[in-house]
């Protein structure tokens, strides 16, 4: 995609107002006066956050031990019984799946691959607040939030920018990394010396939007004739259990969004397939937000369709998902149902729009004042849990702090 376009789709989705979530180009809420480190001798990091996983064979059992044992990702009754016995016996299986697509998880590649790139980007475009650096953080494998933290005090950074790398937020996902940083926070650096801001979600990001519908369509090229114009595309997104979406989860909406926008996109360019927005990896006794995207495989390829296109909307790196459930699993679901020409969009990955969405997202981040979403600030209307309550405590104590140094 040309810059111009990437201009012209940016100020589009800037002008419908970013919908998902309610967000604004700027990320607005508390502490949104402006706050400079230039010349203060301060140190900036980015920490990037996200689940991980595992680099070998051996990491496996950990990994899912962890996952199970996470309230905030899956509640179960018994749960440091029943979801240890899960994980137990999902290790055999997934260590397979892992094989299959070499061993382990390249989720750490990608996401180091994606920091470089971002804080280059940042040293050009923010000299006053650089020079810029990551660090990798993630829920269930190593590197961990807790080394992420051990690493900055020291590294002597003073200020650092919590950056979920899940576009769209989920008390599953970027809630329980807020509450395990807490936690490390809590025991790490109890007097406060690190300064926080958070990026909290991005779903609807203009360069986020545009590598998304530059992926959908480096695959609709591969089509012929009419199936080009005709094929459908499943947005397929990592499904969460009902109890979950029923206490008020804002995920489904954010994920909505994301879709919407890479939809308005695609229609601008052209793109007239049809689409549907369906929901992958449910696991557990418990129930899961559908329809599955499984399911709605085989459902198209039984009602005839020959061609499918599917991309992994709720996902920005490679990993078990995409290269093993989506590509290998369900493509053998595809082709048992008759469909000839079963097509998965790239992830993102090192999409240069995508790299440079990153720095842009923090560039604002900085240039705003380091805001506090007020979106994050909001409770779920259900039930949460004390540590959730806990984190967001800490989160808003931090924009005060931030708004007191300004």
């Amino acid at each position: 995609m040309n810059p111009r376009s990437l201009g012209a789709a940016a100020s589009r989705i800037a002008a419908a107002g970013l919908a998902a979530g309610g967000l604004s180009a700027r990320g607005g809420g508390l502490g949104s006066r402006a706050y400079s480190m230039r010349g203060a001798g301060q140190k900036l990091g980015v920490l990037m956050m996200n689940m991980g996983g595992p680099r070998t064979q051996d990491d496996v059992a950990q990994f899912l031990s962890n996952i199970f044992r996470d309230t905030d990702i899956i509640r179960l009754p018994a749960q440091g019984i029943l979801g240890q016995l899960i994980a137990r016996r999902r290790v055999e299986k997934v260590k397979r799946q892992y094989m299959q697509i070499g061993g382990g998880s390249p989720i750490e590649k990608w996401t180091r691959v994606q920091g470089d790139g971002m804080v280059r980007a940042l040293d050009r475009t923010s000299p006053g607040t650089g020079p810029h650096r990551y660090y990798v953080g993630f829920r269930y494998t190593s590197p961990s939030l807790l080394g992420a933290v051990e690493e900055m005090l020291s590294d002597g950074i003073d200020h650092v920018i919590a950056f979920t790398q899940y576009q769209q937020f989920s008390g599953a996902t970027t809630g329980s990394n807020l509450n395990e940083l807490y936690r490390a926070q809590r025991s790490l650096d109890p007097d406060g010396r690190l300064r926080w801001s958070f990026i909290d979600r991005w779903g609807t990001h203009p360069g986020l939007v545009c590598a998304f519908a530059d992926r959908v369509e480096d695959q609709l090229g591969r089509l012929a004739g009419a199936a080009r114009g005709t094929t459908p595309i499943l947005f397929s997104a990592h499904s969460l259990p009902l109890s979950t979406v029923n206490r008020g989860d804002p995920y489904v909406a954010e994920v909505g969004g994301t879709v919407a926008c890479v939809m308005n996109e695609l229609r601008r360019r052209g793109v007239p397939n049809p689409y549907r927005l369906t929901w992958q990896s449910a696991v557990g006794p418990v129930r899961w937000l559908g329809p599955q995207t499984e399911a709605a495989i085989a459902k198209y390829g039984a009602s005839g369709y020959k061609a499918l296109v599917v991309v992994p909307i709720a996902f920005t790196s490679d990993h078990i998902e995409t290269l093993f459930e989506l590509d290998i699993e369900y493509g053998k679901v595809a082709r048992d149902a008759g469909v000839e020409q079963y097509l998965r969009a790239e992830a993102l990955n090192d999409h240069p729009l995508f790299i440079d969405a990153l720095a842009a997202l923090v560039k604002d981040h900085i240039d705003a004042g380091f805001p506090t979403s007020n979106q994050l600030l909001l409770p779920d209307p259900g039930d949460e849990s004390a540590a959730t309550i806990q984190t967001r405590k800490w989160i808003a104590a931090q924009a005060r702090r931030l708004a007191g140094d300004k």
